[in-house]
C-alpha cells in the first residue's frame, strides 16, 4: 500500500506515516512567520493511476495544535504524469478538510470519561463528534474492503453491543494512540476518503 497521503485537486487520496517523512523549520523562506516544510523520504505513485508523479510546487497549509498554536506546513504540490491530475503530499499528522492536528480530533471523538484539553470552541468539538458518528460505518466498509483487496482476513464484527461511535473501530485499528492516523492512511491511499460538506457546496444550498 502506498506510504504517502495525497490530496487529488480537492479529493484526498493517500497518507505519509511518520518515519517516511521529514517536517523541518525554514526561517529564511519566511521570517517573520516560520514554516514547515513537508516532504517524504519515499517516492510513490500516483494513488489514481499509479504512474509516476512530479513536483511543481507547494502550498501553505495551516495547522493547530491542541494548545491553539497555528503552525505553517509547506506542502508539495505533484503532478502525474499519467493523467495529468494534480496532488497535495500531507504527514499524517493531518486529517483530511480538519484544521487541527489529528491527535487533538482524536482525542474528541474518542468519547472519553477525561474531559478534552483541546483548545477548540464547543461547536467545533460538536462537529468533530458528529462527523465521525456519521463516517463510521463508511470507515469500518473501506477498511473491510482494503482488507479483501489485499487478501487478508477482514476483522469479525464484535458480538459485544458497541457503547460509542469509536468502539467498532477501535476492534479494527486498536485503541492505542494514533488510532485515527491508522484509519486515515489506508482510507485515503486508497482513493476513498470522502469530502467535507463544506469543501463540495460551492454555492448556497437551495430550500
Amino acid at each position: 500500500m502506498p506510504p504517502c497521503m495525497w490530496a487529488c485537486c480537492n479529493r484526498l487520496t493517500g497518507c505519509i506515516p511518520y518515519p517516511t517523512w521529514s517536517l523541518y523549520q525554514s526561517m529564511s523562506w519566511m521570517r517573520s512567520h516560520p514554516a514547515f516544510f513537508v516532504r517524504c523520504a519515499e517516492v510513490v505513485p500516483s494513488p489514481c493511476c499509479g504512474e509516476a508523479l512530479s513536483v511543481i510546487g507547494s502550498r501553505k497549509r495551516k495547522l493547530v495544535d491542541e494548545g491553539g498554536d497555528c503552525r505553517l506546513l509547506v506542502i508539495r504540490r505533484l503532478r502525474c504524469k499519467g493523467c495529468r491530475k494534480i496532488h497535495h503530499e500531507l504527514p499524517d499528522c493531518v486529517v483530511p478538510y480538519k484544521r487541527y492536528e489529528s491527535a487533538c480530533v482524536e482525542q474528541v471523538v474518542s468519547e472519553s470519561e477525561v474531559p478534552s484539553t483541546v483548545a477548540a470552541d464547543d461547536a467545533t468539538l460538536r462537529r468533530w463528534k458528529i462527523w465521525f458518528r456519521e463516517q463510521t460505518v463508511y470507515l469500518l466498509g473501506c477498511l473491510k474492503s482494503i482488507a479483501i483487496r489485499f487478501h487478508q482476513d477482514p476483522v469479525e464484527k464484535t458480538s459485544v453491543p458497541s457503547q460509542s461511535a469509536h468502539h467498532p473501530i477501535g476492534h479494527v485499528v486498536g485503541d492505542a494512540s494514533g488510532w485515527l492516523a491508522r484509519i486515515v492512511r489506508p482510507v485515503a491511499n486508497s482513493n476513498l476518503w470522502l469530502h467535507t460538506r463544506s469543501a463540495c457546496l460551492s454555492t448556497p444550498a437551495l430550500r
